[in-house]
């Protein structure tokens, strides 16, 4: 299991940074850049906003289909032309919850059409995944790396085109959006095609009973996707809403938060392999604890030293990026690169636990951080604007963090290794004294950031948190 998850994790990795990098600092950033922090922080408000709700449109479904077609292939045929008729009448409930929510928050004209295609865009994102759940349930990995990048292949060739063309004098935050719904919707079908072909045959229908029965085992999926938005989206909404400059503050608080959202990326994608791999390997009965230890302390690590080097050199980061409000940026930026460590500790934990069944446990410790974060926004953001809101997010990411460990060793009776917490105390101290003396050498920014990271993983394989025979071994199974 461990070369399956390694070998893939490399080519799902290989695939995402080749492209999401250029999506995200070739042709996001450059949108925002050019139509200014105000309309993008409108932007940005609005597309949280529509994520909130999306809930809706999936309803669990998404991840309990990718548990069930991990442990019963043989399931696929049944479920999918009844999933893809749920998923359609789900997207009506959506749009109608949508619109109704935006008409009490009372948005404009305009800000009601950019809805519109948000959430068409929203719709579309969720039924990809969908499909996409099918594919790595049944374990076909590699296509399923491929579809993980074909829609941003696709933005950024239209985006492109009209970034760096005579379009770009008229270019408007609309056509962003445009471009968006255009290239969700051709990934979409080219994942029905796929999908399709591996059932002796599809025909979207509607099963009451189907609905029902699915729903009943859905729903704590559902309830905990909804509670982790809220704790990792509402922050732009509530600040857009509450202060008399919100669109600014919003768009400052969206640039600091566009690396996180990038980060974010590799715990992601580490938990789309480990989701049907874990439900695979708890079915069979089959222990996941030296699974989970080694994919733990390869994401730590990279966290860790990461967020390190992006708090360390803050300032210079939001300056090549960007052209205003970097100041402003850079302070903010450096907190939530600190969410970084705690939210991928989240996602490989939250992963085990929701390949285990413990969906009450999660929702609880969802509950307790969406409910601490909103509280404790409304007190700040007021006060403290975008910086308020950015440590309020630090404090719930650790508490949700803290909680998922106290869940999982209970749940998988874990033995605390202190050999192993011995060595990742070692690995820190070292970590951060030969941090402090290279940022003391004066040299280049860029130069130092890749020393830091050097540094880190070195020290790391000197401490033995992660073991490199183990990691070569996965790769070209020598002893898996």
């Amino acid at each position: 299991m461990k070369r399956k998850f390694t070998t893939n994790l490399l080519l799902l990795l290989g695939l995402n940074l080749l492209v999401k990098p250029i999506w995200i600092f070739g042709i996001d950033r450059t949108v925002q850049n050019i139509v200014g922090a105000g309309e993008y922080g409108l932007f940005f408000a609005l597309f949280n906003f529509s994520i909130l709700l999306n809930i809706t449109l999936d309803f669990g479904l998404t991840n309990f289909n990718n548990r069930e077609i991990s442990q019963n292939p043989q399931v696929l045929h049944r479920y999918l032309s009844n999933m893809v008729g749920i998923k359609f009448l789900l997207a009506i409930v959506y749009f109608i919850i949508c619109f109704g929510a935006a008409l009490l928050l009372g948005y404009t004209e305009r800000q009601l059409w950019m809805v519109l295609f948000l959430a068409i865009n929203q719709f579309l994102s969720s039924f990809i995944l969908y499909l996409r759940s099918n594919i790595s349930g049944l374990q076909l990995f590699r296509t399923d790396s491929l579809l993980s990048v074909t829609d941003r292949v696709l933005m950024i060739a239209l985006c492109g085109v009209m970034l760096w063309s005579p379009l770009r004098e008229h270019f408007t935050i609309e056509w962003f959006v445009y471009a968006q719904t255009f290239a969700y919707a051709s990934t979409a079908l080219i994942a029905l095609v796929v999908v399709a072909h591996k059932v002796d045959s599809f025909s979207p229908k509607f099963s009451r009973a189907f609905f029902i029965s699915i729903a009943k085992q859905s729903y704590p999926y559902a309830l905990l996707v909804l509670l982790m938005s809220f704790h990792y989206r509402i922050d732009s909404v509530m600040i857009e809403r509450m202060l008399p400059d919100g669109h600014i503050q919003a768009g400052i608080y969206a640039q600091a938060f566009r690396l996180l959202d990038a980060s974010v990326m590799v715990p992601f994608l580490f938990s789309t392999l480990l989701l049907p791999i874990f439900s695979r390997m708890i079915r069979a009965g089959e222990p996941t604890d030296q699974l989970l230890r080694f994919a733990l302390s390869l994401l730590m690590v990279f966290a860790i030293t990461f967020a390190t080097a992006c708090i360390v050199h803050r300032q210079p980061i939001m300056d090549v990026l960007y052209v205003s409000k970097t100041t402003e940026s850079a302070t903010i930026f450096a907190i939530l690169m600190a969410c970084f460590v705690f939210s991928s500790a989240s996602y490989i934990l939250g992963t085990l636990l929701t390949a285990n069944g413990s969906l009450a446990h999660l929702n609880i410790i969802a509950l307790t951080g969406g409910v601490v974060n909103v509280s404790f926004n409304f007190m700040v953001i007021p006060r403290y604007g975008a910086l308020g809101a950015a440590m309020v997010s630090l404090f719930t990411h650790i508490l949700v963090a803290a909680m998922q460990v106290l869940v999982t060793y209970r749940t998988f009776n874990l033995k605390f290794g202190w050999h192993s917490a011995a060595n990742f105390i070692y690995f820190m101290l070292t970590f951060f004294l030969l941090t402090t003396v290279t940022i003391r050498l004066s040299l280049h920014w860029a130069f130092s950031a890749a020393l830091i990271l050097t540094i880190g993983a070195f020290t790391a394989a000197l401490f033995r948190v992660f073991r490199l025979k183990e990691l070569v071994a996965s790769v070209f199974n020598l002893n898996d």
